[in-house]
């Protein structure tokens, strides 16, 4: 077993992501075929790590993606500047008809007995061009990078973006930095370019290069081909089973020194049970379960990978570190749109232990 090694020395940048940014409309609670109107939310399944870490947390955070020059791709910019994220941009020209696009992704949030339902259009996508050699790593990681963060959401958008991934992860390692994986395993990214079967061959590469994974049950059935209990079936906050599958995993990724969870039991879409778990050097961490009133589930792990990853880059001990991400994962459901807009204080309270008593 061995601990993460975490920079302590002055670093520009506390935490680096890689991924592709989207926009999401939002129609609330109205299914699309009925919508008159939307939000719109910028997200991105690794963006919003670095987002809620610079918004909350108050560390120096940044992204490396694609950026196009059109309207949608400024309103982008703009709330990446807002959230206090440091860009570091690959542009693309849009061609004024078919792009290439930054993604729209489109998301209701149901209510009640009915669920969200979310679809895509990643056609033509910025993103999804991403090469290795589109960043220059040595130059991003020489002013010091202390943690490198990845997902696979962008590694399913193209057969370049697990390339990627992997030349980041390096790069990432020769500087020092820890390195993350959220596995985030979405059936219908990865449908159109091979399916399970190429999803875990892409990962189990990328995963070599990884310190810390992120990833419920199925991620890691789907994912990283673990065997395990029938995530379809089966709906319970024991942590048991999860515990038993991250042993497996570990032993086929050795070099992985961390994995981490939310357990969620989903009584309807408003009300949630929550919990999260942690692994770490051999020993097993569990968050107290709270119920949750959710008013959108959408970016919730990524606000608890948020939480952790501050948690450990703070240095805090595991536990600890574990209520703080599942405490902000959980606030972060209480918001619209993907991104935090919760205070430190708050987390920090809910994760002591704190009620939603009226603070006056």
């Amino acid at each position: 077993m061995a601990q993460l090694s975490i920079r302590k020395d002055a670093c520009d940048l506390d935490f680096l992501s890689l991924g592709a940014l989207v926009h999401r409309l939002d129609p609330g609670i109205i299914p699309f075929r009925k919508a008159k109107s939307f939000e719109v939310h910028v997200s991105g399944g690794e963006y919003n790590v670095s987002a809620n870490l610079a918004d909350c947390f108050g560390l120096k955070t940044g992204v490396a993606t694609a950026m196009v020059n059109y309207g949608i791709g400024e309103l982008v910019q703009a709330k990446v500047q807002e959230m206090g994220v440091k860009p570091f941009y690959k542009q693309f020209e849009h061609d004024g008809v078919r792009g290439p696009n930054i993604a729209t992704v489109y998301s209701d949030r149901g209510l009640g007995v009915r669920p969200p339902v979310v679809f895509y259009n990643r056609s033509n996508e910025a993103g999804a061009l991403l090469k290795p050699g589109d960043f220059d790593w040595k130059k991003i990681f020489a002013s010091g990078v202390r943690w490198f963060h990845s997902g696979g959401i962008f590694a399913a958008l193209s057969a370049t973006t697990s390339e990627l991934i992997i030349e980041g992860m390096k790069a990432a390692k020769e500087a020092g930095a820890v390195t993350s994986f959220d596995l985030n395993y979405r059936a219908k990214l990865w449908g159109p370019i091979g399916g399970a079967s190429k999803a875990q061959e892409q990962i189990s590469k990328i995963v070599k290069n990884v310190d810390m994974l992120v990833g419920n049950e199925e991620d890691l059935q789907k994912g990283l081909g673990i065997e395990g209990q029938d995530v379809e079936s089966k709906s319970s906050l024991d942590p048991e089973s999860f515990f038993t599958m991250i042993e497996r995993a570990v032993e086929k990724f050795p070099n992985v020194k961390m994995v981490a969870t939310t357990l969620r039991e989903v009584h309807s879409t408003n009300r949630h049970e929550w919990a999260a778990v942690l692994w770490y050097d051999g020993k097993r961490y569990v968050s107290p379960t709270c119920s949750l009133d959710v008013v959108d589930r959408i970016g919730g792990g990524d606000g608890f990978a948020a939480g952790l990853i501050y948690g450990m880059l703070a240095g805090k001990e595991p536990e600890q570190a574990l209520r703080l991400g599942w405490a902000h994962g959980a606030l972060l459901t209480t918001f619209p749109g993907d991104t935090t807009m919760a205070r430190l204080p708050e987390v920090e309270a809910l994760a002591k232990g704190g009620s939603a008593r009226v603070q006056r």
